[in-house]
């Protein structure tokens, strides 16, 4: 089966690749595009891993075929950063100690950037709730917790 040409926009670049009919985004990224800080966890979209935004929304990528992402908006964790200037999120998670082995940190921080887009004042219940599709095997998830809630005490 022939591939497919897909145009999509990835981290505010506009982007061409030519895909596999059945690639998932997650693949199309860390394969074609060479951004690794998408993971794939369990590959069926129960673990977070692979979280991006896709016009702002936080979606498993590992569950969306690269053909569907034409013409969207996608953010992977590689686009959280302002050049050298971490977004308050990856800064937090350092100072908070808030990864481990920081397989899943990617995706918990993708999720909480779009969390925080779309709800600034967020209760704790709200955050743990926010980043319940994403999973940890390192930590018991109260130091992302307070990492998230700190950036939006701040008001980033």
């Amino acid at each position: 089966m022939p591939k497919i040409r897909v145009s999509f926009i990835v981290n505010q670049e506009p982007v061409e690749i030519l895909a596999e009919p059945w690639q998932t985004l997650m693949d199309a990224l860390r394969e074609n595009l060479r951004l690794t800080g998408t993971k794939e966890g369990c590959g069926n979209g129960n673990c977070g891993a692979c979280t991006v935004m896709l016009n702002g929304k936080a979606i498993d990528s590992c569950c969306m075929l690269a053909a569907e992402a034409e013409g969207q908006n996608v953010t992977t964790v590689e686009g959280l950063a302002n050049g050298e200037q971490l977004d308050p999120l990856q800064q937090a998670f350092i100072d908070f100690g808030a990864l481990q082995c920081g397989f899943c940190t990617p995706g918990f921080l993708v999720s909480a950037r779009a969390f925080l887009n779309e709800n600034p004042n967020p209760s704790e219940q709200d955050i743990r709730f926010a980043i319940a599709g994403n999973l940890c095997r390192c930590t018991g998830y109260d130091k992302i917790v307070r990492a998230i809630q700190h950036v939006a005490d701040s008001g980033h």
